[in-house]
């Protein structure tokens, strides 16, 4: 099920996973298992590359990457196929996320003996690119009514869907807001129009899902095959400067 309707739909550049994540949520649709059960799944794997990031096994780590974002696909898709739609899980999911890529960007600063300035850059830097991302594909899903767990810069704790407690939602919302309020703030103030009825062409948002999680670690998983390691950090230090470039862009279709 797609989360656009057809006409508006493009070429996710970092959705990779979503065929095999698709084939995964049907096997697994009768059966016990619940998303979150996958959302867990993908935190343990994305652990796993980072142990083999730290024993020097590049090609394990990046295969291990590559299934976490199918994964990451995989629990959405389960809760669409199983009609069960979360707060919990879209919040777990994120969660995971950022301490993940916390966890993978350390591990490659351990490795590769990087100062730490440059670290935090980094980190901060793929923050803000999936930041955009996310921002401008909210907006899209949100007009089309293609997804009711993601909101435009959430303020406050939603009420929880029939299933879930609303005291696990408030927890997970607040340790959310804590994680990502700092990205998501940084992203709207540079483009505060962008959920004001404004166009995103298809090929646009195509280019801008190269800064999507997926594309990310996609890049980190092949940069680590070919021994590139020592320019992971610096490489997504630099690939922070397309964020004006698409704001711009944006803005001038949009003129």
């Amino acid at each position: 099920m797609s989360k656009l309707p057809a006409n508006r739909r493009f070429r996710d550049l970092s959705d990779y996973g979503r065929t095999p994540a698709r084939w995964i949520a049907k096997g697994l649709k009768d059966t016990n298992v619940t998303p979150i059960h996958v959302t867990l799944s993908f935190g343990i794997v994305g652990l796993a590359a980072c142990y083999f990031i730290l024993v020097g096994q590049p090609y394990a780590a990046g295969i291990c990457l590559i299934l976490k974002s199918i994964l990451d696909a995989a629990d959405g898709e389960l809760a669409r196929v199983k009609g069960t739609p979360s707060y919990t899980g879209r919040y777990l999911d994120s969660i995971f996320d950022i301490i993940l890529n916390f966890l993978i960007l350390g591990c490659i600063w351990h490795t590769t003996s990087s100062s730490l300035a440059i670290a935090v850059l980094a980190f901060l830097g793929v923050q803000l690119q999936g930041t955009l991302f996310n921002y401008y594909y909210v907006i899209l899903r949100n007009e089309f009514d293609g997804d009711n767990t993601s909101r435009i810069n959430e303020k406050k704790s939603p009420t929880a869907f029939p299933g879930e407690k609303q005291h696990h939602v408030d927890i997970l919302y607040g340790t959310f807001f804590l994680l990502y309020r700092i990205f998501d703030q940084a992203i709207y103030y540079a483009d505060p129009k962008a959920p004001k009825k404004q166009h995103f062409p298809n090929g646009f948002m195509t280019v801008v899902s190269a800064l999507g999680l997926g594309s990310q670690l996609l890049i980190i998983a092949v940069m680590l095959a070919l021994h590139l390691d020592y320019y992971i950090l610096p490489f997504f230090i630099v690939y922070t400067a397309l964020i004006p470039i698409l704001i711009f862009i944006r803005r001038y279709i949009n003129r």
